[in-house]
């Protein structure tokens, strides 16, 4: 049986070691690429403290916020993605870049995410995590914040160094969430960004 062609987009890195390369975003409805000025803001805000930090970019799609992370100085990225398609695009846009800093997970979103926050507390490290979940409007997905919510806040503090969700704008997240606090929030027309870290860390 013939597999469907996919029609394809490319988008390119915005700053960092691999400012201007390029990488595709494949056209299916579950995936979309975080919109460029939305990256720009969120690396200006985080700036140095990405450089030599684990980044994981939770819902991945085709990797566009952690590929823009490694070319920043995250010291590795993890994706995690769960549509076969994505899945492949990922795939072939980290082999563009530095594939022996990143790493790929294939699953669920909500199953995965504990086994990498444990393996990151196992040997100490601190990471950064993007979450970018699939907009509550597509069918079976009512409560994909709600449960973005609780998997925020089982996230070990002692593994995160800081959690950005990116969402809705009209969708008001908590100001708390577990041990977190916001502490900035950004709306970018329909997208925004809201920052959290550890209460008392920093000012949150």
């Amino acid at each position: 049986m013939r597999r469907e062609k996919i029609p394809r987009f490319e988008a390119r890195i915005i700053g960092g070691k691999f400012k201007g390369r390029k990488f595709e975003i494949p056209g299916i409805s579950t995936t979309r690429s975080s919109k460029s000025i939305l990256r720009e803001s969120l690396f200006n805000t985080l700036q140095f403290d990405v450089v030599d930090v684990p980044f994981v970019e939770v819902f991945a799609g085709s990797g566009s916020v952690g590929l823009e992370a490694l070319s920043r100085g995250a010291s590795r990225c993890y994706f995690i993605e769960r549509d076969p398609t994505a899945y492949r695009f990922l795939q072939t846009n980290i082999e563009r870049f530095d594939p022996s800093r990143c790493e790929t997970i294939y699953g669920d979103s909500f199953a995965r995410l504990p086994e990498i926050a444990a393996r990151l507390c196992d040997r100490k490290e601190r990471a950064f995590f993007y979450f970018d979940p699939p907009f509550a409007f597509r069918e079976g997905m009512a409560d994909i914040y709600d449960k973005s919510v609780a998997l925020i806040a089982a996230l070990p503090v002692a593994c995160t160094e800081g959690v950005i969700v990116e969402h809705m704008s009209q969708t008001q997240l908590p100001e708390t969430i577990g041990s977190y606090r916001r502490y900035k929030q950004k709306r970018f027309g329909k997208s925004a960004l809201s920052y959290y870290r550890a209460k008392g860390e920093h000012g949150a």
